[in-house]
């Protein structure tokens, strides 16, 4: 008896795990029964947002996430982060879908960003507009309106890596850092900064490791398959993402998060690393 009341606890709490890890990402059938239901933020240009968009949709474009996308990744200060926010009408209570046109990797920036800036009730669409749109479910063209919020921002370190912090990771056993760039950027052929190849003990998970592509469709890969894709590593330790501008590697981020890992994302990423001539890197192409 006492057996089998372990095993359903047990099996209880396997579950329970599940539903958290789940709750981050929703599926396009559970958002067109719940439309109203939550602030959903488009991150696709101006342009594109008024041709069309998913009905009751706002329009943040991601580039707003950027203090400076010409220098680095950056992310957008506070001051600026707050006005923009307080004009989409949103506040640390509002319920928050984000979406892109079906790479993942605006939609999950926007998500990183919105948890560094204390929203705690943020869910990725698994669906891109270009997907939504070729299914014919809900669109509009209207320009919605919102009423302005009084959100203060306040950043959540936590989830926000910088040029320091990552350096101190580099030389922290209980830290492990995560580049998300393709593979020939991170052993040393290709770069976007000055100089070639990777931070010191960096691992390399490209950002295409989330996502499933199909002839189908482009949705986030299955939380057992990510499961699979980072079991090796040690949920014990802190975990720093990086990749050219703090873009891609927020798949990884988004990810990693679903899976409920201590992780932060390096916003300036590659472009301020690679351009700082006093700081370390590994070029594997020179060994």
């Amino acid at each position: 008896m006492l057996k089998n009341i372990l095993v359903a606890f047990s099996l209880l709490i396997i579950v329970s795990l599940n539903l958290t890890a789940e709750s981050l990402r929703i599926e396009s059938s559970d958002l067109v029964k719940n439309l109203n239901s939550y602030k959903i933020l488009d991150t696709r240009t101006p342009k594109l947002y008024k041709e069309g968009h998913i009905k009751g949709a706002l329009n943040f474009p991601i580039d707003l996430t950027y203090e400076d996308k010409k220098q680095d990744g950056k992310l957008t200060s506070p001051v600026k982060m707050q006005n923009i926010l307080r004009k989409l009408g949103l506040d640390l209570k509002s319920k928050i879908v984000v979406y892109d046109e079906g790479t993942f990797f605006d939609s999950a920036r926007l998500f990183w960003a919105l948890e560094v800036y204390g929203f705690t009730n943020v869910k990725l669409l698994n669906l891109g507009y270009n997907d939504w749109n070729q299914s014919d479910l809900p669109t509009s063209t209207n320009i919605e309106e919102p009423t302005q919020s009084n959100y203060i921002a306040e950043i959540n370190r936590k989830r926000l890596a910088t040029k320091f912090s990552t350096q101190i990771a580099t030389k922290n056993p209980n830290q492990i850092i995560i580049d998300a760039r393709p593979k020939k950027a991170y052993l040393g052929h290709v770069s976007s900064a000055s100089r070639y190849g990777h931070i010191p003990k960096a691992l390399n998970f490209p950002a295409s490791h989330n996502i499933n592509y199909t002839q189908e469709n482009t949705k986030l890969k299955a939380i057992d398959t990510l499961k699979d894709v980072y079991k090796n590593i040690d949920k014990t330790k802190k975990i720093v993402l990086y990749c050219a501008v703090g873009r891609i590697s927020a798949t990884n981020y988004f990810a990693l998060r679903e899976l409920d890992y201590d992780v932060s994302n390096y916003d300036a990423s590659w472009k301020e690393w690679g351009n700082d001539l006093n700081l370390p890197i590994v070029n594997l192409t020179k060994e």
